[in-house]
């Protein structure tokens, strides 16, 4: 038996690699890339372990390439996704019962094998199957899924160590078990490190779950399955469907043993399940828990004492780097009038620079959005923005589909706050500006505040101290994650917990122990080593 008492130390980051030309990472990454774009892979559905083939099958399609067939996947139904079901909660007690610091373990072997052993082909199936560039891939798909995997051991470690304190004669602790029942993920296309966080966080704490991954980005997620499995996770533990998620939502929600939902994706998805859970509500053995990060309309306020070429910088890289579909991505941003000829020039001298293409062209900053779906809305908001007198366009504003679907990084000029791309979550490389009188700063600020029903992320610049402290105190509620003079995005694990409230979700905060502890149902022991004789209290007496 193990007695050990262990707590994790604090990890650090793991290091970002930069591809330079001549690079080793380089070289690694063009050879997966290769490797990986000349085949065709099979996805089959993994329940129990064992991977599973059925009727109907689907194909996934690069989104800088999409006449290029990347894999082929077998779609479940609700046969499968019954017997998901059955064997997540037949892995349950025994991976409940198993200590922490061997589930730990496992996860700190995926991390392990991650970083080195698999790095460029996760990355390269990310960049392919989800459009990402090397940077965007290496920063999702190794860096930040490997500091989830170890900071969560940490996190799991203090969590487990928080103990009450006990009196004379007693003993009191707490044990933190998993929930009672299955789990449900239902993970995003856009980051292949959430995908797995949001199976793993659960199951570390002793959780089993299905799985029902985006299918833009199922290359991605069938390779951290059989990494799942390399490492030594049990079968059963984590159980991957691919197919319908109407389907799959369908049989998971009416199920009695749903214990938890763990969610990333559009605010009306989950507005959808959370009705679906509350229909269901006296069917459940628990009240399962329900933890989500849903959608955003993430801002970039300016004042006049900011750095004109530092905002300019943020709105590009905040609202382009992939393609704006970060949940974090800068999508709307307000800037004062005495500085808006010095941001609009120098957003203009980079985006004459920037290169749309292929993820397997290096040179390229921005590639093409997710699927036709995408490209299609991202194109109704530009056409609108063309026809309306209140906005115009002032960079971008072409796409071509023939191919990719590829969009020009796009800027809209608003003349109402209130116009249509200044107010609705889009999810592309579309930023809509405000252009505000620099008397009306903190007026502005309320509008701001006021516009969107989201709150995930948002930024201000300025200088002017008291003038941060201002905007910072009326912004307060609009965002989950705020940065000082930065742009919105790139949140990273250990240093900025990640989530948002409002109609952005739970604010549960992925990459941190807050996210952990939704995972358990602590219960509190109270031993008593002098247990009472007599039911009487010292103050019963007729004496005085």
């Amino acid at each position: 038996m193990n007695n050990s008492i262990f707590t994790f130390p604090k990890p650090e980051n793991e290091p970002v690699l930069g591809y330079k030309p001549g690079s080793p990472e380089r070289k690694e990454i063009r050879k997966a890339l290769e490797d990986l774009y000349k085949k065709t892979t099979t996805i089959c559905p993994v329940i129990g372990g064992k991977e599973v083939k059925t009727a109907e099958m689907g194909e996934i399609v690069m989104p800088t390439d999409n006449k290029h067939v990347l894999a082929k996947y077998y779609k479940v139904g609700e046969k499968e996704v019954q017997a998901a079901i059955a064997a997540s909660m037949k892995a349950h007690e025994e991976w409940a019962n198993t200590p922490w610091i061997e589930r730990a373990s496992v996860m700190l072997k995926i991390a392990t094998l991650i970083s080195g052993k698999y790095r460029w082909l996760i990355n390269a199936a990310t960049m392919l199957g989800q459009g990402k560039t090397t940077m965007q891939a290496e920063i999702d798909s190794a860096c930040e899924l490997v500091d989830f995997l170890r900071y969560n051991a940490y996190y799991a470690s203090q969590i487990y160590s928080d103990q009450p304190c006990s009196d004379k004669g007693t003993l009191n602790y707490v044990t933190y078990r998993p929930l009672e029942g299955f789990v449900f993920a239902i993970t995003p296309f856009n980051f292949t490190s959430i995908a797995s966080n949001l199976c793993l966080s659960p199951v570390l704490m002793g959780n089993t779950c299905i799985w029902k991954p985006s299918t833009t980005a199922m290359l991605s997620n069938y390779l951290l399955m059989k990494i799942y499995k390399e490492a030594g996770l049990p079968d059963g533990v984590v159980n991957f469907l691919p197919g319908s998620g109407s389907l799959i939502g369908k049989v998971a929600f009416a199920d009695p043993n749903l214990a938890g939902v763990h969610f990333t994706g559009s605010t009306g998805t989950f507005n959808s399940f959370w009705k679906s859970i509350g229909d269901n509500i006296a069917n459940y053995r628990t009240y399962p828990k329900i933890v989500g990060e849903t959608g955003g309309k993430d801002f970039i306020f300016v004042h006049k004492s900011a750095d004109a070429n530092q905002v300019a910088t943020a709105i590009v890289r905040g609202a382009f780097e992939f393609q704006g579909q970060k949940c974090s991505a800068a999508s709307r941003a307000y800037v004062p009038k005495s500085m808006w000829p010095k941001v609009e020039k120098a957003i203009g001298k980079m985006l004459d620079e920037i290169k749309v293409g292929d993820v397997r062209d290096f040179s390229a900053f921005v590639n093409a959005v997710i699927d036709e779906a995408s490209f299609d809305n991202c194109m109704r908001y530009i056409e609108h923005a063309k026809k309306s007198k209140d906005a115009e366009i002032v960079f971008g504003g072409t796409g071509d589909k023939s191919k990719g679907w590829f969009i020009q990084p796009t800027v809209i000029l608003a003349k109402d706050p209130k116009y249509k791309s200044m107010c609705e979550e889009i999810f592309g490389p579309i930023i809509t500006v405000y252009v505000y009188e620099d008397a009306k700063y903190e007026e502005t600020l309320r509008l701001c505040n006021e516009t969107s029903p989201y709150a995930l992320t948002g930024a201000i610049f300025a200088t002017d101290r008291k003038a941060l402290s201002k905007g910072a105190d009326i912004l307060k509620y609009a965002a989950g994650n705020i940065y000082y003079n930065d742009k919105p995005t790139g949140a990273v694990v250990g240093q900025q917990p990640f989530g948002g409230a409002r109609a952005s979700g739970t604010n549960d905060k992925a990459g941190s122990y807050l996210n952990l502890i939704r995972w358990t149902s602590p219960q509190a022991i109270k031993e008593t080593f002098d247990a009472a004789y007599d039911y009487k209290y010292p103050f019963i007496s007729d004496a005085e």
